[in-house]
């Protein structure tokens, strides 16, 4: 039986993919690639649109 997935919505930034690994090119000393995690700064990394700010106004 298939799982549902929530209705939260994704962030429309990072289309819900909020963190990933950018090679820089370099290598470490066992051959492996020097990679910088990116964090989406728009929801902070959790893939989820942010919560929109509404201003209270009126009487």
């Amino acid at each position: 039986m298939p799982e549902h997935d929530s209705n939260t919505p994704a962030c429309h930034n990072c289309k819900g993919f909020a963190t990933a690994a950018v090679t820089t090119g370099d290598r470490h000393r066992d051959g492996s690639r020097v990679t910088v995690r990116a964090t989406c700064t728009a929801c902070k990394g959790t893939g989820r649109a942010p919560a929109p700010a509404f201003a209270r106004t009126g009487r």
